[in-house]
């Protein structure tokens, strides 16, 4: 349970607080145009020739011994970093529909797929329908510890969640493979609740996209350089490990920091716009970092408003964030952000305290009760 105290509001103020973030999202979608069509042309660009030279390069290494190492190093980073760009803000951003209004059929929401084992199709399901609608509510969010992970007090404690210190680190290097194979549930096999043959139906899409995700990475490139095939193998394992972990780190920072909530089902009875807005900034956390942070987390540096605003292009969100700020100060709501380093230390906190029996604190009220309000 957070220890920040935020005002509740009252049922008018609710609603002045949800009209004023939809005023954020009107004045901001008005002056989409050609500078964000420029900026997402540029990150495609940027995914392609980091994706080249990096490959390049490990190609040189393998063929060249003599600069083996630094070329292998260079060549992993570049490789990493395309790979980073293309989930996080290109893919990610892409598949929330965010440039849907461009018109342009390599850019749009529906049909983007991205280089990662899982499909987009799962993802749209996953993510941007279950999270992002409900956003930590607590037996409808698959995203609150993964079906791997006791993070809050509030999730039921088992003897397995003593080995979770050991799960997280094998879950952020694997993370691409925990994300394809999420909406699986595989766990309903375990406990009767669908058979082994409903399951390998449901999974073929992701096994067809897996095993071409395999096939690109660990079979044809390092192929392509003949007797040096383990060189370039061990290029590709390395970048999409670094890949996975960068992605673990960003979205763990996102939403299972100190301050974040999570919310029981009962919380989205009835739940109007405002109400909807003050979970989604409860259950999130952002980065502070600057453009060079923005642009490596997508865009996720500003969690508050991607959940907020997942729909428009990330690239204004920096911007929209001031307001954002001002709207939450001016309505006795905690802001949450912090460095890196300070959110990520205490998402890892969670996750070795909560590996442990603890009891959750008592639930706060988001708003206020109706006799409260009359009183």
């Amino acid at each position: 349970m957070s220890s920040v105290h935020n005002r509740v509001l009252s049922s008018a103020e609710l609603q002045a607080f949800g009209d004023e973030l939809d005023g954020v999202r009107a004045r901001h979608q008005a002056l989409l145009g050609a500078s964000d069509a420029r900026y997402i042309r540029r990150i495609v660009a940027a995914v392609r020739w980091t994706g080249v030279a990096g490959r390049a390069l490990l190609f040189l290494g393998a063929f060249v011994h003599s600069v083996l190492v630094p070329a292998w190093i260079a060549g992993v980073l570049l490789l990493g970093l395309s790979k980073i760009l293309e989930n996080m803000e290109l893919a990610h951003n892409i598949i929330h529909g965010q440039y849907d209004w461009m018109g342009d059929p390599q850019l749009q929401g529906k049909t983007y797929e991205w280089d990662i084992a899982g499909t987009s199709e799962n993802w749209r399901k996953t993510h941007n329908f279950r999270h992002h609608t409900y956003t930590n509510v607590r037996g409808l969010d698959d995203d609150i510890g993964y079906g791997l992970l006791r993070i809050f007090p509030e999730q039921r404690w088992h003897p397995f969640f003593l080995a979770q210190p050991f799960v997280a680190v094998v879950f952020a290097l694997l993370f691409e493979w925990g994300i394809a194979i999420q909406d699986l549930r595989i766990g309903r096999v375990l406990v009767g609740k669908m058979t082994l043959r409903q399951l390998w139906k449901q999974a073929r899409p992701v096994g067809r996209k897996a095993s071409l995700q395999i096939l690109k990475d660990y079979v044809l490139f390092p192929a392509l350089a003949g007797p040096f095939f383990l060189p370039v193998l061990l290029g590709n394992v390395a970048a999409n490990i670094i890949r996975n972990v960068w992605t673990y780190v960003v979205i763990f920072c996102g939403h299972f920091t100190a301050d974040a909530e999570t919310f029981p089902k009962e919380c989205i009875r009835n739940e109007g716009r405002g109400h909807w807005y003050l979970r989604q900034l409860r259950g999130s956390s952002n980065l502070t970092g600057g453009k060079w942070m923005d642009v490596m987390t997508g865009n996720l540096s500003h969690q508050i408003e991607h959940h907020f605003y997942p729909d428009i292009p990330a690239n204004r969100y920096a911007a929209m964030a001031v307001e954002v700020k001002a709207i939450c100060k001016r309505y006795g709501q905690h802001y949450n952000t912090g460095s890196l380093p300070r959110q990520f230390g205490q998402v890892m906190w969670r996750i070795l305290r909560h590996a442990f029996p603890s009891k959750p604190a008592p639930e706060r009220p988001l708003v206020a009760e109706p006799q409260a309000e009359a009183g």
